[in-house]
């Protein structure tokens, strides 16, 4: 059996520089910085100078084989908790655009319409959601923006509580988005592709090294794309437009002290597509109105300006021991205005639902800007004591946020002859905005002990204090602290084996993502235990895991922003089963496919306060045992490909989901009901097949994609609080050229 192939590639020294942790934060760096120079210095005098290629975090093909979702670089096959990668190579090869599409390869994942302010990537895994559990290259990522990856080199999800690696969060997982740096091979690709439906898009990958220890990488994008639905008064469709560019400078590589500055700027420039209702007396999508209407026109938008800007060092004092630090400055503009459908009235030019010629809703609108600022530090090490193996983790993290969120102005009327009218980033002169603005500060520590040979446990960790104010005049404060856990025991009985048992606890605020109540509720607090194994096949390029969970929720909050009920129920669980295979079977055929089966219930409902009393409220009990919201039964994915050796390449996969029910179970009226039995509106299951076929030369590269081969009409996300389903793709053509040089 060939050897695994190591994620950290060896690095050497240059000229010695304080590491970004030393310089920002005392105390991060394990030793004084003037001890940290000599010890570089007298390395520099030992060691030979070699050159070894270590681009981390780049995937080879589907099997990705280094991730940083476990802090410290290392094989996805080493952690033990069940962990996804969609690498760039599965992206490329399915023509994907946005983080959405990516996601469709990740088993146990379902999708939320916007609404209730959560316009923008919003996913539910293994049943949770994920809105406060994005991140990018490791820092919190949690605005509500649509994302694009063309500047992706792969996505990490580790699955289960994640908090005390990477802070407050959901028991579902983290999706952890990993951006592409520069490598040492200069490279350049330039892609173009054109599709039905109107789209159209350009990206470019360009890597230049300056000299051996420095290098540029630029990744530019823009993207335009019309939809198969159509308003019939206008001809207006839900239509994308998407610019980006991604630029990261490295210095210092392949040495002992390694810089990177990253900046990323992504525009948008969207009109919505909120779908279609459902029907009250079917629990049905309604078929009152075909399912190609859209009721947004060209004066609806979803507009967005993103811009990050990170500093990242990574200081190696030795072979055995480095520190990563990283400070970002982000900013998150967004305003949109969007036009949800009718069960009734169909659409109209000014996108306005009027009950009477006098009473006109002009539909969800919001502006917010989102400011970040985020300094964190990692220090990893090995060493023996006791005569036990210590591959131990310690980091501290500052997090600084401030957030305004608002209504837009109304320019126009509220009656069918002067309609509402909205114009981007105007914002209402009435009511009041939501403010808030916080710090935060966490200290994590973990040891991971190989106690026996073949077996280790790892503990774990993490004290995060909050200190935030807000503009709530019921609860204008709140100061918390609160601890995280994880552990896990491993069996390595081989290289290519590893069976572990995993706990964790993890916790989100009461404000988590800026709601608050009258009386402070108690934080949510996630549990879950983990049973799983991990196999390596055909000498480690087929990686196949199994995963038996049971996650379990107490106090969970609402995804709804607008909702006055902010614990959705008090206590749900979910118990599944995840199967999962990536890699190759042979030099010509690959396979990426994942199955998740899922029982997600709720065990006690929600206990509310009342915003204007004060008093407990309870939610109808009949809620309790009834699935939970937006978690089908099952989910299944497959792509898989196979190469010729004339340059032919065929490939081709399915999506598939049960059926997804939509429903707010936090309220004390009647549970919804369908023949006298509960049913709530529900979004039947789907199979969607995608195809592909791609002739591939050294310099060049051209690919057609088919989405949705078959033309199938399926829902692929819903308003889980039960208003409408968003309907997915039909079939689609695109045709991809790549030219590298």
């Amino acid at each position: 059996m060939k050897p695994r192939r190591n994620p950290a590639g060896e690095s050497r020294p240059s000229a010695p520089l304080l590491p970004l942790g030393a310089m920002m934060l005392a105390g991060f760096s394990a030793m004084p910085a003037a001890q940290a120079q000599q010890a570089e210095a007298e390395k520099a005098r030992e060691l030979p100078a070699v050159s070894v290629q270590a681009d981390a975090d780049k995937a080879d093909g589907y099997r990705a084989t280094a991730t940083r979702v476990g802090k410290v670089l290392q094989d996805p096959h080493d952690i033990p908790q069940a962990v996804t990668t969609v690498t760039g190579a599965l992206m490329e090869e399915q023509q994907v655009g946005s983080l959405k599409e990516a996601l469709r390869n990740v088993s146990g994942l379902s999708f939320n319409a916007a609404e209730g302010g959560r316009s923008g990537d919003n996913m539910n895994l293994r049943g949770f959601y994920t809105f406060g559990d994005m991140y990018l290259d490791g820092i919190r990522d949690t605005a509500q923006y649509n994302r694009e990856t063309f500047n992706h080199e792969q996505i990490d999800v580790l699955r289960g509580a994640g908090a005390m690696l990477f802070g407050r969060g959901q028991a579902g997982g983290v999706i952890n988005q990993v951006s592409k740096t520069p490598l040492r091979t200069e490279q350049y690709k330039l892609t173009g592709s054109v599709g039905t439906d109107g789209y159209q898009e350009v990206t470019a990958d360009i890597n230049k090294p300056i000299n051996p220890n420095t290098a540029l990488r630029v990744n530019v994008m823009h993207r335009d794309e019309g939809s198969w639905r159509s308003n019939p008064a206008t001809g207006t469709e839900p239509e994308l437009h998407r610019e980006g560019i991604g630029i990261s400078l490295g210095l210092n590589l392949y040495t002992h002290n390694q810089w990177w500055l990253n900046h990323y700027w992504l525009k948008t420039n969207d009109i919505p597509d909120y779908g279609l209702s459902f029907d009250a007396a079917t629990r049905a999508i309604n078929t009152n109105f075909p399912s190609e209407t859209f009721w947004g026109t060209d004066r609806t938008f979803d507009k967005s300006d993103t811009k990050m800007t990170t500093l990242v060092n990574e200081y190696r004092f030795s072979a055995d021991s480095t520190l990563r630090s990283q400070l970002r400055v982000a900013d998150y503009e967004r305003s949109y205005w969007a036009r949800t459908p009718s069960a009734t009235i169909a659409p109209n030019a000014a996108a306005a639902i009027c009950t009477t010629p006098a009473t006109c809703n002009g539909g969800p609108t919001r502006v917010a800007d989102y400011e970040t600022v985020t300094l964190q530090s990692d220090y990893s090490t090995r060493f023996q004591a006791l005569g036990m193996k210590h591959e131990a983790l310690a980091g501290v993290e500052y997090l600084k946020e401030k957030s305004f969120r608002h209504s837009l102005l109304n320019v126009g009327g509220t009656t069918a002859a002067n309609p509402p009218l909205f114009l981007p980033y105007v914002v209402n002169t009435a009511g009041n905005p939501v403010r808030f603005d916080s710090d935060s500060y966490a200290v994590y520590v973990q040891d991971t002990i190989e106690f026996v040979p073949k077996w280790k446990a790892t503990l774990g960790l993490r004290r995060d204090q909050m200190d935030a104010t807000y503009s709530s005049a019921t609860s204008p404060a709140l100061e918390y602290g609160e601890n995280s856990y994880r552990s896990a025991l491993s069996f390595h009985p081989a290289e290519d084996t590893h069976y572990y048992l995993g706990w964790s606890d993890s916790f989100s605020p009461t404000a988590d993502l800026y709601q608050l109540t009258v009386t402070p509720q108690p934080p949510e607090r996630s549990e879950v235990v983990e049973l799983g194994a991990k196999w390596l096949l055909f000498d480690g390029d087929l990686s196949f895991r199994a995963a038996l969970y049971q996650a379990t929720k107490h106090w969970e909050r609402n995804g709804d922003l607008e909702s006055t009920a902010a614990i959705l129920t008090k206590k749900r669980r979910t118990k599944g089963i995840e199967l999962e295979a990536a890699g190759r079977i042979d030099e010509h055929w690959e396979v990426f496919s994942g199955l998740a089966l899922m029982d997600a219930k709720i065990l006690e409902v929600a206990e509310n306060v009342n915003a204007t009393t004060g008093v407990i409220t309870l939610a109808n009990p009949e809620y309790a045992g009834k699935r939970a919201r937006n978690t089908p039964k099952y989910t299944f994915n497959l792509w898989t490909t196979y190469k010729f050796h004339n340059g032919w390449k065929i490939g081709g996969g399915v999506e598939a989901k049960g059926d997804r029910q939509a429903v707010n179970p936090s309220g004390a009226g009647a549970v919804p009901t369908l023949n006298g039995e509960y049913h709530p509106n529900t979004a039947p299951a789907y199979a969607r097949w995608d195809a592909m076929v791609a002739y591939e030369h050294k310099d060049w590269t051209l690919r057609l994609n088919v989405k949705n081969v078959f033309d199938k009409l399926y829902y692929d996300s819903v308003y889980d609080n039960g208003g409408f389903a968003v309907p997915g793709t039909r079939r689609a053509v695109i045709l991809t050229g790549e030219f590298k040089f």
